[in-house]
Order: structure tokens, then sequence, then C-alpha cells
């Protein structure tokens, strides 16, 4: 039997397998037949059509700023992606680790809890993803001592405050990697008059993306004319994108402080001495970490592996169900 850990990702479904360690990393986005409702591509795929469909064939993210949206398409592209994993269907019935956001509802919970049962699971457990990541990201949670993480990803950034196996404190609000994204297409749209697309605008992200640009970096990039509609190339910089973003990196500063502020001051004095741990992709933009730094006066660190800490931490819970509050 492979007991089985999933982060759930708004951008990207993770599945870690007892025994054999991060099996799958692939985008959380499913391509569906509009006439027959049924998934024809699951994962990198389905991603790669983003834009490019005919109108029989819808592309969708079935999780929304960290919450699932369609829970049948999520259910069905979850069993497309275990048995990718496991290179066969679920029939054993396995422990299985889901991690969700630090604010989801007890509703949300119970509506994941039945879907991985129908999925074939025997014993579900529900975690929260800032406890998990901050266990994947090497934290020793269970001393009494205050660690704090800030995880950004796709849908969401978590801030918690971890002491004695459990979070102390902690906040979720819709700003990550996608919000980003989406800043992106909205400023080149309206400063440039063109129009980009998801996978356009994570790229740019990616490649010039930065908080505080210390140098002028350029891209060419090509969308589509607002006034127009014509196919038009126009270069960028690297300042577009720290100007584009720049008002939700502030809601991150400002959430990260509302979580120090209720904080009980034995921690926070904790915290400013080991300083304060990001993880997820959203993590990774240039300058945030000297931007944190600056605002926040506590040191900020990267972890080694932010795109994975949340499935590594599944990982480590598995052989570790004594840290699981449920």
């Amino acid at each position: 039997m492979r007991d089985i850990g999933i982060d759930l990702g708004t951008t990207n479904i993770l599945i870690y397998v007892k025994g054999k360690g991060v099996v799958l990393n692939e985008p959380s986005v499913a391509c569906i037949d509009k006439n027959t409702k049924k998934i024809v591509a699951v994962g990198i795929e389905a991603k790669e059509m983003l834009g490019k469909t005919p109108d029989k064939v819808e592309v969708i993210r079935p999780l929304k700023d960290g919450v699932i949206a369609d829970f049948d398409v999520t259910e069905e592209m979850l069993k497309k992606f275990i048995k990718k994993a496991l290179q066969k269907r679920l029939l054993a019935r396995p422990k299985m680790i889901i991690c969700c956001p630090a604010n989801i509802t007890g509703v949300e919970k119970n509506a994941i809890r039945e879907m991985a049962e129908r999925m074939g699971a025997k014993q579900i457990y529900i975690e929260e993803e800032p406890k998990v990541a901050a266990i994947g990201a090497g934290i020793d949670i269970t001393k009494p001592s205050g660690s704090m993480i800030i995880d950004i990803g796709g849908g969401t950034t978590d801030i918690a405050v971890l002491s004695l196996g459990g979070i102390v404190n902690s906040n979720s609000i819709k700003v990550a990697g996608n919000t980003f994204d989406q800043d992106i297409i909205n400023y080149i749209k309206d400063k440039y008059k063109i129009i980009i697309g998801e996978q356009t605008a994570e790229d740019i992200k990616i490649t010039i993306g930065t908080i505080k640009p210390t140098s002028t970096v350029t891209k060419e990039i090509t969308g589509r004319g607002v006034s127009d509609g014509l196919p038009e190339t126009i270069t960028i910089t690297n300042k577009d994108i720290s100007e584009s973003i720049k008002q939700d990196i502030k809601k991150i500063i400002e959430a990260t402080k509302q979580v120090l502020e209720n904080t009980p001051p034995e921690l926070c004095k904790d915290i400013k001495e080991k300083g304060i741990i990001l993880t997820g992709g959203g993590s990774q933009i240039d300058g945030l970490i000297e931007v944190l730094r600056k605002e926040l006066k506590i040191p900020v660190f990267i972890s080694d592996r932010p795109l994975t800490n949340i499935v590594e931490g599944t990982g480590i819970l598995l052989d570790n169900l004594n840290l699981i509050d449920n």
C-alpha cells in the first residue's frame, strides 16, 4: 500500500508517494470537451492548450484562490494524476494527506474529505499549507519556540507563526503568483495598449520579474492590439513589472505585519532572532527578500526548495502522524 501526500495548489498539483518521494508536479489545469463534459487532457498537456483551443473545447483551472471552484473536475483531474503517479489505479486504500490554505472553512474541508473518500482513501488528513511547508522547509515546529513562514503560492499567500507543533497565529490573503500575472496583464494593457495571455504574463514574471530593479532589463513580447486587434510586438522593462506588482507586494507586507502584531511577545522575540522563512513559487521573485527585510526589520530567508516544500512536508507527516492535529 502506497500512502500519498498531495499539495492541492491553485497553480500546480504535486504528489508524494511514500517510498518513492515526489513523483508528480503538474499544472492544475484541465481541458474539457464542452459537448460531452469529459476531460480530454490534464496538467502539462492541458496548460499548453491555454488560449489556443477551438470553441468546443474549454481549458479551465478548477482551483481558484486556493480553494476548489469545481469539485467534479478537480476529482477527475486528481484521479488521472494519481493513476499517472502510481502507474496504476488506486486499488489499495491508502492514507492520504491533502494540504489546503490556512483560512479554509469547515465546509470546504468536509468537501475535500468526501472527494478523497470517493477516490479510495482509507484515512484522510487535511492539513494547512503553512504548517506543512514549514515542516518541509526543515523547521522543527514541535519546540516551544516561535517560527514564522510566508508561503506565496499561486492562489494565496499564507502567513503563519508556529510553535509546539501547531499554528499559533496566521493569515491568508488571495494575493500570490497568479495575482502578479494578472497585474502584469492589466499594466501592459493600460500602458502599451496590447493584450497578452496568462502564459506570456507568467513568462515575463519568471524572466524579468522584479520588485526593486537595480538596472534595466528588457524583453520583447507580442500581443494583440487593443484598437485594431492585430498582432503587435513591443519591448517592456523590468521596471514595468516592478510598477505593476508593487501594490500587491504591499498587501503581503501588511498582512505579515498584522500577523506579527497579533503574535505573543515571547514568540516575536524568537522570530526576530531566527528570521522568517519564505516558501512557494511566488517567493522567488527578484528583490522580495530585500524589501521584506527592510519593511519588517527582521531577517528573511528563502528555503532551499520553495516549490516542493509543502509536498515534501506531507512525506515527513506520513512518517510522523503524531504531528497531525485531526
